[in-house]
């Protein structure tokens, strides 16, 4: 049987996975959680006593059913699962994969990545401090543990995962200080009408959380610096309003985020290539309207393109195709027709999106020389700019000499802020200073680990 290996548990790996089962194969999935759902779907302990109508809100019944579905799976058998578990690397049909055990080898024929999308969090003076987090660790915490990660949260950055994250705060009983989005309302109101005449249900659902907030809510705002102890936490924000007016909101933690970055590493060791989107201010990987990203190569969800978690679903259910089809299977045209008319719709929802709330590009090129960039190395902007004249604008001989990217997080929150300070140093656009080659192991992994040989990880027996 054509060994399948779906990277990611989220809505696309989940329909992706449902799709190839419903066919006759059985995939195997590694997820890097305990539990399958994704970011978006993310499901406590089993212990945890709130129920999805309280932790997914309106989308608690898709939430709940893509739960099912996958468990149903697990349970009958249709599909391998490997949770808890990080694809290192990719080489010559092989995944190296670091698990509760240890790392072991995972050979497959056809490959279908689907690993989701990583917050994007840009520089602002102070944001190294301890008690600043991006907003999805924020949810996270909400939705995993019941915590709100402070007493005075103050919320800022733009895109729909801004006011959703407020909302879901808010309802928690969470004392939200303020919601600062960087996002001028009249771009609001441009991108409001592509993205109603695509998906007026989201539409008004997302005015209608945007209108619980309130006063808390303050669109086109520029973020100054976060005051407070670099052990204890914040003390303030100061950012100025959309008129200009200086202004300072007492808080004791804050969360960062502009969209997501979709997650590529992968995609990247697995041969496909890549475009700047200017769209989204990211690279994005290229592929086919069904996922096809290079021969046996296929990918879906966020890690493509930024979709949400319907479009999501839809990408997995047409990667999984894409897969049946290329391996001779009969796949059924008019369900093949229906999502791929249904993903571009979704397609003008996200392009409505992203030219509401823009990438703060003018905001991240201002920034002092003595705000700190890299969060993992402590890599400052003036660090980089002064790499310029002899990196050059190329952002991985600037890596190598500043150290830039080197970190934990490999890049993913400091690539795209470092090349809008070394575009604007260079007097050039952003997508020139090339993007950081990924380089295996793509997630952190302890020494011990990779030290151990596949069969000892193993016991003798393959992945």
């Amino acid at each position: 049987m054509t060994r399948v290996l779906i990277v990611g548990a989220g809505p696309a790996g989940i329909r992706a996975a449902q799709t190839l089962a419903a066919a006759g194969l059985r995939p195997t999935v590694v997820d890097e959680a305990n539990r399958a759902g994704g970011q978006i779907y993310r499901r406590p302990p089993q212990s945890f006593i709130r129920p999805p109508s309280t932790l997914y809100g309106s989308e608690a019944g898709k939430a709940t059913a893509l739960h099912n579905l996958f468990d149903d799976l697990l349970a009958t058998d249709q599909i391998a699962h490997h949770p808890q578990s990080s694809v290192l690397g990719l080489h010559d049909g092989v995944a190296q994969v670091l698990g509760p055990g240890g790392v072991s080898a995972l050979p497959y024929d056809r490959l279908i990545i689907a690993p989701g999308a990583t917050d994007r969090p840009a520089p602002v003076p102070g944001w190294e401090m301890a008690g600043v987090f991006s907003l999805g660790a924020a949810q996270i915490a909400l939705k995993a543990q019941g915590v709100a990660l402070g007493r005075r949260i103050v919320l800022a950055g733009s895109g729909p995962l801004l006011t959703l994250v407020a909302a879901q705060l808010l309802d928690a009983g969470a004392g939200v200080a303020a919601v600062l989005d960087t996002a001028p309302l009249s771009a609001q109101i441009r991108g409001g009408l592509a993205r109603a005449a695509a998906r007026p249900r989201v539409t008004l659902r997302g005015l209608g959380r945007r209108a619980r907030l309130g006063r808390l809510y303050h669109a086109g705002v520029t973020l100054d610096a976060i005051e407070g102890d670099p052990a204890t936490g914040p003390a303030e924000i100061r950012w100025r309003d959309a008129r200009g007016r200086a202004r300072a909101t007492p808080c004791d933690s804050v969360a960062l985020g502009w969209h997501l970055r979709s997650e590529t590493a992968l995609a990247e060791l697995a041969g496909a290539h890549f475009d700047w989107s200017t769209i989204w201010s990211q690279w994005l990987p290229v592929s086919d309207d069904e996922g096809r990203a290079g021969p046996g190569l296929y990918l879906a969800g966020d890690g493509l393109s930024i979709l949400g978690a319907d479009g999501a679903e839809i990408a997995g259910r047409l990667a999984a195709r894409a897969c049946l089809a290329d391996l001779g299977q009969t796949t059924d045209p008019a369900a093949q027709a229906l999502d791929l008319r249904a993903l571009r719709r979704m397609r003008r929802f996200a392009t409505g999106i992203a030219r509401a709330f823009p990438w703060p590009a003018q905001m991240i090129r201002a920034l002092p020389d003595d705000t700190v960039l890299c969060r993992c190395e402590g890599i400052t902007c003036g660090a980089l700019r002064a790499t310029l004249p002899r990196s050059g604008p190329e952002a991985n001989r600037a890596k190598s000499l500043s150290r830039i990217g080197m970190g934990r997080c490999q890049g993913r929150y400091c690539q795209l802020a470092g090349a809008e300070i070394m575009a604007a140093a260079s007097d050039a656009h952003p997508a020139q200073m090339g993007r950081l080659r990924a380089q295996p192991p793509v997630r952190p992994a302890p020494l011990h680990a990779l030290a151990v040989r596949d069969d000892e990880a193993n016991n003798g027996r393959p992945g």
